[in-house]
C-alpha cells in the first residue's frame, strides 16, 4: 500500500443509521459480525454504506439483511460485488432464537442501526429489535430533542 492509498481507507468507521432512531422505538439491541466478500470491505473503509432502508429477516433459521447498499469499490474490475445483496448477519444460537420467537410478535423488526469495525478489524453490525412508532410518538421525539436543544444553548 503507497501513502496516497492510506489516506483513503479509515479504520475508524462508524456509519450510523439516524432514521431509524426517529422511526423506531428500539427494544433490544445485539451486536452481529456479517460476512463480506472481498471488495465489501474495501468499501466500507472508504464509508459508502447507506444503511436508511435496510431490515432483516430470517431465513432458514439464520439472519440475513436485506437492502443494505456497499457501493462497488472503484479498482475492483471484475472481482467486485453486487451492492444491494443480501447478506448474512452472525450470532449466537441463543441470540437467534431469542429474535425469531420475538419477531413473531405483531409489529416488530429487526433494523440494522450502525455499521462500525471493531479493534481488530472485522466489520461488525449492530441491529435492534424494534417497534415502529406512532405519528405522536414523533411529535414527542421532536418536542424532547427541541428542548433539549434549547437547554444546551441555555447553559452557554
Amino acid at each position: 500500500m503507497t501513502k496516497k492509498e492510506k489516506g483513503r481507507f479509515a479504520n475508524d468507521i462508524n456509519i450510523k443509521n439516524k432514521r431509524a432512531k426517529f422511526e423506531y422505538e428500539f427494544i433490544d439491541k445485539y451486536l452481529a459480525g456479517i460476512v463480506l466478500k472481498g471488495t465489501e470491505i474495501k468499501s466500507i473503509r472508504e464509508g459508502k454504506v447507506n444503511l436508511q432502508d435496510g431490515y432483516c429477516y430470517f431465513k432458514d433459521g439464520e439472519l440475513f439483511v436485506k437492502n443494505v447498499h456497499i457501493a462497488p469499490y472503484a479498482q475492483g474490475s471484475f472481482y467486485n460485488h453486487t451492492e444491494d445483496r443480501e447478506r448474512k448477519l452472525l450470532l449466537r444460537k441463543q441470540e437467534l432464537s431469542k429474535l425469531e420467537s420475538k419477531l413473531n410478535e405483531k409489529g416488530l423488526t429487526i433494523i440494522p442501526i450502525r455499521l462500525f469495525i471493531n479493534d481488530r478489524g472485522l466489520a461488525k453490525m449492530e441491529i435492534a429489535l424494534g417497534k415502529g412508532k406512532k405519528l405522536h410518538d414523533k411529535r414527542d421525539s421532536i418536542k424532547e430533542r427541541d428542548v433539549k436543544r434549547e437547554l444546551d444553548r441555555m447553559k452557554f
